[in-house]
């Protein structure tokens, strides 16, 4: 089974008529002021899953800066799972910021979705109040055992669109914070990992975080999954694709190129993600 844990829908409105979505959300701007970045409804999605052999997908919205924005893109990712239960996953996707941020995490897990994501602090780092403001939805889903993910990235290299200026040191902390959720660290986790190679603390620091490959066509080498299985363990990564930005199979041709075996990819591609989702 493939499962691609890292995807995003909108509102019909939204993929209609994005330009009303821009004033005040800068960072949506951002990333989606150029026609070429798609935006995809949930029937888009499951089309899309069809065509390239996926069987399920996590899927969520965007961390809008307007609560009414945010709610209406969880309203309709809770609609395309709703109708399609099979194939489609939920997770609730708010403005960390927002006072009522948790009230609507509170509302969408009741309503059906597995987990809170992909929250991102694209504007700032994950400072100590970012943590602060994370309590509360941390401490639901902690309630629930539901997965959390976050957005990360790595803190050196090129600029890009979405790159935000995460330290390791705040990716870090984050995890030390909030030791007893499940976090999946979008993008590799900017490399966390490679520090599981110190002697003291931080493989139990990061014992309950995992890291999906969403963007690593365009970020890393293929020898970044030998890398991670050599030093976070294959049990914590997850297929991801942040579809529509790229296709699967540019993934797949990685994972060949990294020489995984056929075991491995499917770890990879669906068993890892299966087990921290309890399907």
């Amino acid at each position: 089974m493939i499962i691609d844990v890292h995807t995003h829908i909108f509102s019909k409105n939204v993929c209609a008529g994005r330009e009303a979505y821009f004033d005040g959300e800068a960072p949506f701007r951002l990333l989606y002021d150029s026609p070429k970045s798609r935006l995809i409804t949930a029937d888009d999605l499951v089309n899309f899953m069809d065509e390239y052999g996926v069987d399920k997908s996590v899927t969520f919205g965007f961390p809008w800066k307007k609560p009414a924005y945010y709610k209406e893109n969880n309203d309709a990712v809770l609609d395309g799972v709703a109708r399609f239960p099979d194939r489609l996953i939920g997770l609730c996707c708010v403005d960390a910021d927002d006072p009522g941020a948790a009230a609507e995490v509170e509302r969408c897990l009741a309503a059906g979705m597995s987990g809170v994501g992909e929250l991102a602090f694209y504007q700032s780092g994950i400072e100590a109040d970012a943590l602060e403001r994370l309590a509360p939805i941390m401490a639901l889903c902690r309630q629930k055992n539901a997965p959390v993910m976050i957005h990360t990235n790595e803190p050196v290299g090129h600029l890009y669109p979405g790159k935000t200026p995460n330290t390791l040191a705040q990716i870090y902390q984050l995890a030390k914070t909030f030791p007893d959720n499940k976090l999946i660290l979008a993008h590799w986790g900017g490399g966390i990992f490679f520090y599981t190679l110190l002697k003291k603390e931080v493989t139990d620091t990061l014992a309950n975080v995992y890291y999906d490959t969403a963007a690593s066509p365009f970020l890393y080498t293929p020898e970044i999954y030998q890398a991670a299985k050599n030093m976070a363990g294959l049990d914590k990564i997850l297929f991801g694709t942040d579809f529509p930005l790229i296709k699967p199979e540019r993934y797949f041709r990685d994972m060949d190129a990294a020489g995984l075996t056929t075991g491995e990819k499917q770890k990879i591609c669906g068993e890892n993600t299966a087990t921290l989702f309890n399907l």
